[in-house]
């Protein structure tokens, strides 16, 4: 073929695998920057005019159809909460972090790990700029939070809201908002969180994609071996570039819900794929190579995949609620209520601090209630 009029590195630093579909990429790009521009000028018109970015079916709707690059920084910060959360804090609260007395073992952790934090992209490669601000978000955040200190996987968290947002302040607002609020517990030493919500997802697959569940089950490939790093990197250094960002819109938005749509729809998109697969060998195989699929890549098409979005709606009548609720009861906690009372308030915590605290114990008391009905109807 020609020549591409793409580079070889993309606009976040990524460089390209050698075995890159241009062809493909460059059909997607010349409909995808038409849909860009015109959001871009949507997203303009909405910020420019002063209008609120408080949830309401217009925000959703523009979220859903994908933020413009330029502006991602700013929306994640209002919409997910990290904004209010900087001002609960103090907007110095970061370089005081810095500031502060530090834990060598952590300082060595993080070192050892920046190396291997996106080494294909440019801006990480040794020497590369984003590294010194990479290590002061992660060592300020293991000094703030020390029921999580520093975990693997934050490295990529923290490394792309970094290439997306530029900013160290913003980033460890962003990383500190999704670690406590949007996933909490995923990225503690026992892994509550990813582990519980694994079991969900192994749930959701045995009523919604059943034969997939069966053939998996009856090959003996774990569900965590197949989705641990799908939760703990929030698909990032799995997806391509762009429709994680897309993903992420939606995670900062609608919560973690949004996970689970994923894994549903790339499961059902390939089920006749991953059903031909006859060992451990090759289905691991196939599920590698389902995030990498051409549709995969055309991040527009594949957030509007139907696949997942028809049960996994909120509210009490849903199935997705419906799902958790069992799973959760078998380790009862006060981990486990939060995780269901974040989902009940669809993770939307970045009001006033009273309101928030308000509608927090709200959901907690629906939540608290159904498991204890769900107790009683399954006892009876």
């Amino acid at each position: 073929m020609a020549r591409s009029c793409f580079s070889k590195v993309d606009e976040y630093g990524f460089e390209r695998p050698g075995d890159f579909d241009y062809e493909t990429y460059e059909d997607f790009m010349s409909q995808y920057l038409i849909v860009l521009a015109e959001r871009a000028k949507k997203w303009a018109k909405l910020i420019g005019e002063g209008k609120s970015l408080k949830r309401s079916l217009t925000v959703k709707r523009y979220v859903r159809k994908g933020i413009p690059g330029e502006h991602r920084g700013l929306v994640w910060l209002t919409v997910s909460g990290a904004e209010a959360l900087r001002e609960e804090w103090g907007s110095d609260f970061y370089q005081r972090l810095l500031s502060g007395p530090m834990n060598q073992d952590i300082l060595d952790i993080v070192k050892t790990d920046l190396p291997r934090t996106f080494p294909e992209n440019i801006f990480f490669s040794t020497g590369g700029h984003h590294q010194q601000q990479l290590y002061n978000i992660l060592v300020a955040y293991a000094h703030d939070n020390h029921q999580v200190g520093y975990c693997q996987g934050l490295n990529y968290i923290a490394g792309l809201l970094l290439l997306v947002t530029k900013s160290e302040d913003t980033s460890f607002w962003l990383l500190k908002g999704l670690v406590e609020r949007i996933v909490p517990n995923y990225y503690t030493r026992t892994m509550d969180g990813v582990i519980t919500d694994i079991d969900v997802l192994d749930e959701l697959i045995r009523l919604k994609v059943p034969e997939v569940h069966r053939h998996v089950s009856s090959i003996g490939l774990p569900w965590a071996v197949i989705t641990t790093k799908w939760f703990i990197c929030l698909f990032a250094e799995v997806l391509p570039i762009e429709t994680v960002l897309r993903v992420w819109d939606c995670l900062f938005y609608e919560g973690s819900k949004i996970i689970f749509r994923v894994c549903l729809t790339l499961i059902k998109r390939n089920e006749v794929s991953l059903l031909q697969c006859n060992d451990l060998t090759s289905l691991a195989e196939c599920f590698k190579e389902i995030t990498r699929d051409s549709l995969v890549m055309r991040c527009h098409d594949f957030m509007q995949q139907p696949a997942a979005a028809s049960y996994l709606q909120s509210g009490h009548g849903g199935m997705f609620l419906q799902t958790l609720v069992p799973v959760y009861q078998t380790t009862r906690s006060d981990t486990n209520i939060m995780r269901l009372t974040l989902y009940l308030g669809n993770q939307q915590w970045k009001r006033t601090s009273e309101w928030a605290v308000f509608d927090l114990e709200v959901c907690a008391h629906n939540v608290t209630s159904l498991i204890l009905s769900t107790s009683l109807s399954s006892s009876g």
